[in-house]
Order: C-alpha cells, then sequence, then structure tokens
C-alpha cells in the first residue's frame, strides 16, 4: 500500500538548517536500500508560493503571493512509500529526519 509522509517543518526548526540536508538524503538513501521509496519532492519555501481562491464557482478568482496562513508551520516536502501496512508507515515516518523538531503526517494514497 502507498502512503505519502507529509513533512510539516517550524520555520525555526532543526530540519529547516542547511546541515539537515544530509540528513535527508541519508533517509532518501535508506528508503531506496529498503526498496520502499515510491516518489517525494522537497517544496520551496512558503514565501514563495502562490494562492488561488474563489468563493464560488462563478466568483473571480483571487491571486495572492506569499504564504496563505501566518503560521511558523508548513509543509516541506513529501515522500511517497509504498509498504505492507500502517505499522511499517509509522515505522519510517518515526526514522524521518522531519520528524526531528517537526511533524511527519502520513496518508494513505487513493489510488482509482
Amino acid at each position: 500500500m502507498k502512503y505519502v509522509l507529509l513533512m510539516m517543518a517550524n520555520i525555526d526548526g532543526p530540519g529547516c538548517e542547511p546541515a539537515a540536508k544530509q540528513k535527508f538524503i541519508d533517509f532518501d538513501d535508506e528508503l531506496n536500500q529498503a526498496g520502499v521509496l515510491a516518489g517525494g519532492f522537497v517544496l520551496d519555501d512558503p514565501e514563495h508560493s502562490t494562492s488561488v481562491v474563489k468563493a464560488s464557482r462563478e466568483a473571480e478568482p483571487v491571486v495572492t503571493t506569499g504564504p496563505y496562513a501566518e503560521t511558523r508551520e508548513f509543509v516541506g516536502g513529501t515522500y511517497i512509500i509504498d509498504v505492507a501496512n500502517l505499522d511499517e508507515a509509522l515505522a519510517w515516518a518515526a526514522k524521518c529526519p522531519g520528524a526531528i523538531g517537526g511533524r511527519v503526517e502520513i496518508r494513505p494514497l487513493v489510488e482509482y
């Protein structure tokens, strides 16, 4: 079963430090060696985001730049893993460097 590990980072957290990059590279290698990495990506910082909001189908879109919400937490990236069950996904999430000082949200992928 495929799961997405959403890495929720804190802007001031240890996962955002330049030195954390190597920890993620090592984790990538570990996922690859275990044969469970199915994809993923790193997102740019929230200040580089653009949002589109529509109040209704007929409404004109409102475009804003920068983070949508004033918060210290943001989605920093994802891993997509292919494992047997939620217990395995939880074990990988616990090893993820994004869990240190941040949070890793686990969601099953819905495949149609």
